[in-house]
């Protein structure tokens, strides 16, 4: 009842408040006002305010907003952790996308080597050169290269 009586003296002001505002000159203004002060009255009426006040003055209400800022907090709890772990190492279905970007693997890497010749070596790891210190770049042998290419006439 007092919930009533708030919302038709708030929308009794705001209709005064548009009046003064329509006496003005300012029409598109005044009607706004207007609309807008007819909305407590019109949620009085249909019994919203009722209901509001019920709900707000309940504490099971309250436990139940509890229950679902929680819910929120665990779901953003969640979320961080798989951006961590993708961060991380990566789901499985990251794992499967770069197993597929590199290709197929070789299942006997070492069964074709009589057959590539000077490219048999390049599957063994090359020790570094004796006289090189250790932060000097590596060269690159290019025979194994030059091998394939004379051998299609290029």
């Amino acid at each position: 009842m007092l919930s009533s009586t708030v919302c038709t003296v708030v929308s009794v002001a705001g209709l005064g408040i548009a009046a003064l505002t329509a006496y003005r000159k300012r029409f598109l203004a005044a009607t706004r006002i207007a609309a807008i002060s007819l909305l407590p009255v019109g949620l009085a009426m249909t019994g919203v305010i009722d209901w509001l006040t019920g709900v707000v003055f309940k504490p099971v209400v309250w436990a139940g907003f509890g229950v679902l800022a929680l819910s929120i907090v665990l779901f953003m709890i969640a979320r961080a952790a798989e951006r961590h772990s993708l961060k991380a190492g990566g789901s499985r279905k990251e794992r499967r996308a770069a197993a597929r970007q590199r290709g197929p693997e070789a299942v006997a890497p070492t069964a074709s080597a009589p057959s590539l010749g000077a490219g048999a070596r390049a599957a063994q790891p090359a020790a570094p050169p004796k006289g090189r210190s250790k932060g000097a770049a590596p060269q690159e042998d290019f025979s194994d290269i030059e091998a394939i290419l004379k051998k299609h006439g290029i």
